[in-house]
């Protein structure tokens, strides 16, 4: 009789063990790069909102800052560039609705989680002197673990390198996002190491 040669059940599962082993010790380290690539894209984005928004005051004096709709900053698509998608940032970040990029929802306000004066600015209104952007992940802990903000100073601030530190993650933002009062609290928001 002629002997058959092969694994056998031991040295199979010795293999699995091994790559399970591998496996525990890898994903966790993939995860964490991962989302310190989204918290570094979302501070990104929201350097690029910050001079969107500057080039839209200079382009649109009569109406200030945006502070209506991310898609004012966004493509025009076909048409010519305007006030309502003046093309100054991707059609992901300016968007109409839900902006979400990498991970990441996006919000812009007046300052105080209102819409501020609209383009195009109506007779004798006062153009927006003041906006606050603001972007959370989708998922805290998972496509991201801290909040970010910024306002028309340009300095962004995020809450993971608050003072003092925060020993969990924050709270995801809400709707309208974050305020320009709460965003300029070194207790909530420190500036960004990125």
């Amino acid at each position: 009789m002629r002997k058959q040669k092969g694994f056998s059940l031991i040295e199979l599962l010795i293999v699995v063990a091994i790559i399970l082993i591998i496996a525990a010790i890898a994903i966790p380290s993939l995860i964490r790069s991962r989302i310190a690539a989204n918290n570094s894209a979302a501070t990104a984005n929201i350097r690029t909102l910050v001079t969107a928004q500057v080039a839209y005051y200079t382009a649109y004096p009569s109406t200030g800052y945006d502070t209506s709709t991310l898609a004012n900053l966004g493509p025009s698509g076909a048409a010519p560039c305007s006030g309502t998608a003046a093309c100054l940032v991707d059609g992901l970040l300016g968007c109409a609705g839900t902006c979400q990029k990498t991970g990441f929802t996006y919000f812009l306000n007046d300052g105080a989680g209102g819409t501020g004066v609209p383009f195009p600015a109506p007779v004798g209104a006062l153009p927006n002197q003041v906006f606050t952007l603001s972007t959370s992940p989708i998922t805290m802990g998972t496509s991201g673990d801290r909040n970010v903000c910024a306002f028309e100073d340009g300095v962004i601030r995020s809450t993971n390198n608050a003072v003092p530190a925060l020993t969990a993650p924050p709270p995801t933002l809400a709707t309208p996002g974050e305020v320009r009062l709460t965003c300029n609290t070194l207790a909530a928001y420190g500036p960004t190491n990125n």
